[in-house]
Parts: C-alpha cells; structure tokens; sequence
C-alpha cells in the first residue's frame, strides 16, 4: 500500500444512486475520509447475445441525468465521487492506492455478470481492502422476512406477501450523512459522459411520452411530493394503474427505483404517512402491494440464481419455443396483425416505456402467441425499458411465458384487453396514427 495510506472510505456507487437511506454511504462515514465512485462500464453498453445493446439510449440519458445528480447532492456532503468510462477492475486498484482506501463500501447484487465483475474487482486490489456489502433494495430487509433461507421462499407470491406482511416489518430510512468537516480532496478530475461518449446521438423526448422525467434522486422526491401530496392520485392508484395515457394513471416510480435513486422504504414510509394524513384505502394500499411483488422477485433471483436466464425458466419447462427473425422484426416494429400490441411496442421504441397492462400483453403475446423464446423478449426489453430491474423482467417474462411464478399459466386474449382498457381506441390511435374505429 502507499506511503499516503490512510483511513478512507470508497462508497461504489452502482444500483443505489442516492444519498437519502443509503446504507453503504452510512457504513463509510465512519472514516476519516469518504470518497465516491461510479464507473459507466462499456460492457453495459454492447451487444448481448440476443444481439440487442443491454443499455439503450433511453435508460442511458436517464442514468446520465442521475449522476449528474448524484455528485451534486455528494458535493454538498463533501464527498467527492469520481466517474470513470471503463471497467471497475481496470480502475479499482488505481484509486486505492492513489487515496488510501481501506475499505469498499457497496450495495449487494447477486446476479452473474455483477458477481463476475466483483470478483474481478476483488482480484485486482490489495488484499488487505476489505468489501463490505449491504442487502440495500428491499422493502423487507433479507433478515426481516420470515424465511430462514432463500431456498425457503414459496414459489407462489400471496403465500410469501400474506407471511411478510404478518411477521415482517419495514426498516425506518436512513438519514442523509452529515456533511464532512474535511472533505477528500480529488487528485484527478473526472468526467461525466456524454451519450456520444456511449455510443448515442442525442435525442429528444418525445412528447408523447407517459413518462415525461428524469433522473435523478431529487427528480424522484419531486414526483412522489406532485403524484402523493399535490395531485392526491395516490388515493385513485388501483383504479388507475391499468391505464395507457398520460403520465398520473400509476405512480411511474418504477426508473427510479430501478437505479436506486429512490428506495423502496422511502416509498412505503411516504404511502403510510399519506394515510395517516390525507386517506388509507385499497388504492393506497396496493401501491406497497406492488413493492411487495418488486421485493418477491428479487427473493425468487436469490433462490433460484441463473435459472432466471434459463428458456426452461425456474420451473425446468420445455416448451417448443421458437425463432423467427421475420416475427421478431415485426413485433419489435409493431407490424404483428394485433393493433394494440402494435400500439405497445411502437410506444416502447418511441420512448422506454410501456404501461404495466401493455408489458403484460406484449410479453403473452410473443411467448404464448407466436410460441417464440420468451428470453427474446426479455432481453429486448432490458434494452429498451428506462426501468430495467433485472430481477422483476426476467422474473415478470418467465411469470408471463409459463416457466415462473404463475400457478395458472395464463394466456392474454390481446383483442379483449383491448377493448376493457383502450375501449374508445385512444391509446392505439396516439401510436400508431391512424383512426382505427
């Protein structure tokens, strides 16, 4: 180690990009120095094996515009955060030797290519740099839930809702840190990209977009204060959150929580104070309901590891699926003889978003429909979606393909959904431009 060691503590930034109830950013406070870091990593930015980008520009400009916001909101704690256009494990090293780290504070994921990475990370600092990882993107915290071990987790979600909700309870937040008497002093300034530097051209937001927002931990504060305590749409939630148009008929939390710029306690302790002051009612209560089902799939991820990415799913299903360029183009296009799939799809590509009833049509349409391989579809979708959570996608497409959590194994009727939530057509005819009744 340098002759300049000394006891700094390195918060590593990945999906938990705020400073509000952030638990590693608690941990490292209590060094002498703190410091930052978030590495936007080529790998997240190249072709999978499906052949699209795992990170498209949406929830690229999204990321961009949330740690632009994160090292704003670190500045004025005093923590400097350094961003770095490469791979963690070919700068790690570099920066604990250059400041003095002792410790590495991060949140913990569980999935493969994160887990490689970190391992990666681990091989290539001094041995003597300890890891220290929090289980940091629940609602119900890992030894809060009434399992004694991930493998324990029921396969069927109202068993594991209805036993949390019994016996588990949620953990106040955590403050902001203190601001630091002597904040680190940066050696070297960095950047944040740009989206050319990712391989984007610049863009501009389309205006019909349900999700008119950006990034950021207090973009994320803002729409919980305007769909909360200015608008009161959290009082209509269930009645609304199936609809198509507009960006108040759900909470549109979802990108936020994704990358962690928001958490699922802040969320639950704002709904409970809300029906403490303005109503407690169904409507309020499903919004936790929906945390619940976030949570439930991070818990079937963590049982069941890479079976999540397996075409025969977590339930070792073999199905005849198929592959097909010529319907994959056309349902990526929205060119499949079904209008409201198309409706769907061509809003995904317009804008990274689609309404929760539109996914679940879009998804049964593709694995149960056109029988294709579900994992297809899934990893379009971690492409395009502004809210990819690897957890609840991979987990709502086997959900939706009859290979995960679903006892019934559903199949949508795509021209009756239609009908039920865009009876008057206004959805389809915002999309696809043409007057379809």
């Amino acid at each position: 180690m340098s002759a300049n060691y000394s006891n700094t503590g390195l918060v590593w930034f990945r999906n938990d990009l705020r400073v509000h109830d952030n638990l590693s950013l608690s941990r490292a406070t209590k060094h002498d120095n703190v410091l930052a870091v978030y590495f936007f990593d080529p790998r997240h930015y190249q072709k999978g094996p499906f052949g699209f980008r795992k990170t498209e520009k949406f929830r690229a400009k999204f990321l961009i515009e949330t740690i632009t916001e994160l090292r704003k909101n670190l500045e004025h704690l005093g923590i400097p955060l350094l961003i770095f256009n490469c791979e963690p494990e070919t700068k790690m090293n570099e920066i604990i030797w250059e400041y003095g780290v002792k410790a590495v504070y991060l949140q913990k994921e569980w999935t493969q290519e994160e887990s490689e990475t970190l391992e990666a990370v681990i091989q290539s600092v001094p041995t003597e740099v300890s890891f220290e990882e929090s289980y940091d993107q629940f609602l119900f915290h890992p030894q809060d839930i009434p399992f004694e071990q991930f493998r324990n987790i029921p396969n069927v979600f109202t068993k594991f809702r209805k036993e949390c909700e019994k016996y588990s309870s949620v953990r106040p937040c955590l403050p902001v840190p203190g601001s630091l008497t002597q904040p680190a002093t940066l050696k070297q300034q960095t950047s944040i990209p740009t989206l050319e530097d990712l391989g984007f051209q610049s863009f501009e937001r389309d205006p019909r977009s349900a999700f008119p927002f950006s990034g950021g931990e207090d973009q994320a504060k803002l729409r919980v204060q305007n769909y909360f305590w200015e608008t009161r749409k959290l009082s209509y939630y269930k009645h609304t959150r199936n609809g198509l148009v507009g960006k108040d008929y759900s909470s549109k939390l979802s990108p936020w929580l994704a990358n962690g710029s928001t958490s699922p306690r802040y969320i639950y302790w704002e709904v409970k104070k809300y029906e403490k002051e303005v109503v407690k009612n169904q409507d309020t209560y499903w919004l936790i309901f929906e945390l619940i089902w976030r949570d439930y799939f991070k818990y079937v991820s963590l049982k069941y590891g890479n079976h999540i990415f397996r075409q025969s799913g977590i339930l070792n299903k073999d199905y005849n699926w198929y592959r097909d360029d010529d319907i994959k183009e056309s349902w990526i296009n929205g060119t499949t003889r079904e209008p409201f799939v198309n409706a769907n799809m061509k809003e995904l590509a317009a804008t990274g978003w689609m309404s929760n009833r539109g996914r679940q049509n879009v998804a049964s349409y593709w694995a149960k429909e056109l029988e294709q391989d579900w994992r297809i579809g899934a990893a379009y979708f971690e492409s395009m979606l502004l809210d990819y959570d690897v957890h609840s996608n991979w987990g709502n497409w086997m959900y939706n393909s009859g290979v995960g959590n679903d006892p019934r194994d559903r199949k949508f009727n795509v021209r009756l959904q239609a009908d039920r939530y865009d009876g008057d057509g206004k959805f389809q005819r915002l999309w696809l431009q043409e007057r379809l009744f």
